[in-house]
């Protein structure tokens, strides 16, 4: 019997029961199609955690530097650490820039009838925002955006006389410009700043936008006020700082750098160096942990699929106990008999994993636009590699009720009834 026989057997076999052959299958596409939807809705969130890093901006380190001091009365004597850290960080070569980056908090902005005293961030039930929410505000250098990834789409950026002179302007994110302004140029215009006016001298360009990630983050939402001006806000001292690198690759040298001058600046090693790539590491660790309890949980999907398989093949060859006789009477060898079997398991498995690819594929466009507003084919590695598994499956369960068929002995497959 040559393999088409084989193959046509094997069809007759599986669409003459129909209804068995499909429940027999359901094990194997579930399990395909939650593979095919893991890897999917995890390549997406690959790629949305690398846009919401890229945005952020790579070769950036970050510096904490604990620092609160007062004395008996209550005031704040603690060191501003800045201006050391400048100029050592200045006078590094594969340094870009340096900034204090710290958030302000307890702040009203108002313009207009808008105000941030009645804006509340809530989120839907799938975690995207909704609403008026609230910018972030934050204090920087002149260095601050070229430190952030920030672009300015409008007007100027933060200068040194800004900071020197204690100048009340501040600049802002293209959603910020949008919230407070709608489509006039905000430039030029006054925020009423906890009932002070701070002059937008800037609109940076946007960062992310909703078709580019699922994230929902604030980094285009946001006012920069000059480090000088944050106490006239209410803020300390800056303890949080940025520092951007010219090239990437100096990332772990410039940390070391960077870490050894501040053991012999701050008392008691009250700081912490640490740079975005150690969250996205950490980040990629607990995804692949995740991962791999959800493939886990597939895994024992087509596990139970192919003891089914198995079971089904098991009920076949009982069934065509007496064909298998006559076929070996009249000379057909066990090689044939293992071939036939195999190859309609093979078959089975296959019809399922086609289905499960199918389904696999319309649940990862589903939740990439739900959960990431992007849109996530499977690529073709995964479903090459979703239809191998499934015929693998078949060929790998199907084989034990092959090899029990090709083992009947003719005169005792021959009297089955």
């Amino acid at each position: 019997m040559n393999l088409w026989q084989a193959v046509k057997m094997a069809w007759k076999s599986i669409w003459g029961k129909k209804g068995r052959s499909a429940l027999t299958i359901l094990g194997i596409f579930i399990g395909i199609a939650a593979v095919m939807t893991i890897v999917s809705v995890m390549d997406g969130y690959k790629r949305a955690m690398t846009a919401q890093y890229s945005a952020m901006g790579t070769g950036i380190i970050n510096v904490s530097i604990y620092n609160w001091m007062y004395d008996e009365q209550g005031n704040d004597i603690s060191k501003d650490y800045f201006p050391e850290l400048q100029a050592y960080c200045n006078s590094l070569k594969d340094v870009k820039g340096v900034s204090p980056q710290g958030r302000l908090y307890n702040v009203t902005v108002t313009y207009s009838t808008k105000s941030t005293a009645n804006m509340r961030r809530e989120y839907d039930d799938n975690g995207n925002l909704v609403g008026e929410a609230p910018p972030d505000m934050y204090y920087g250098s002149d260095q601050y955006s070229a430190c952030n990834n920030l672009k300015l789409a409008r007007g100027r950026d933060l200068s040194p006389l800004d900071i020197s002179k204690y100048n009340m302007v501040c600049t802002i994110g293209a959603d910020t410009a949008k919230l407070f302004f709608g489509t006039s140029n905000p430039v030029g215009k006054n925020l009423m700043v906890n009932g002070a006016a701070y002059r937008v001298v800037g609109v940076y360009a946007a960062r992310l936008t909703e078709n580019n990630t699922g994230f929902n983050s604030n980094l285009d939402n946001i006012i920069i006020f000059p480090y000088t001006a944050q106490r006239m806000l209410g803020g300390e001292k800056p303890s949080e700082f940025v520092v951007k690198l010219r090239d990437s690759n100096k990332l772990k040298e410039v940390k070391a750098r960077v870490n050894g001058f501040l053991k012999g600046v701050v008392p008691d090693e009250n700081f912490y160096v640490y740079s975005n790539d150690q969250w996205q590491q950490a980040e990629e660790a607990v995804l692949g942990m995740v991962g791999g309890v959800l493939a886990g949980i597939a895994a024992i999907s087509l596990l139970v699929g192919g003891i089914g398989i198995m079971n089904i093949m098991l009920v076949t060859v009982t069934e065509r106990t007496r064909e298998i006789g006559i076929r070996r009477a009249i000379g057909a060898q066990r090689a044939s008999i293992v071939a036939q079997f195999l190859i309609e398991a093979a078959m089975l498995c296959g019809f399922g994993g086609i289905v499960g690819i199918l389904v696999g594929t319309g649940g990862s466009l589903i939740l990439g636009k739900i959960l990431f507003k992007m849109t996530i084919y499977p690529s073709f590695p995964v479903t090459l590699g979703a239809f191998s598994l499934s015929v693998a499956i078949g060929v790998l369960f199907g084989s034990y009720p092959a090899a029990k068929a090709s083992r009947l002995q003719p005169v005792e497959a021959l009297r089955a009834e």
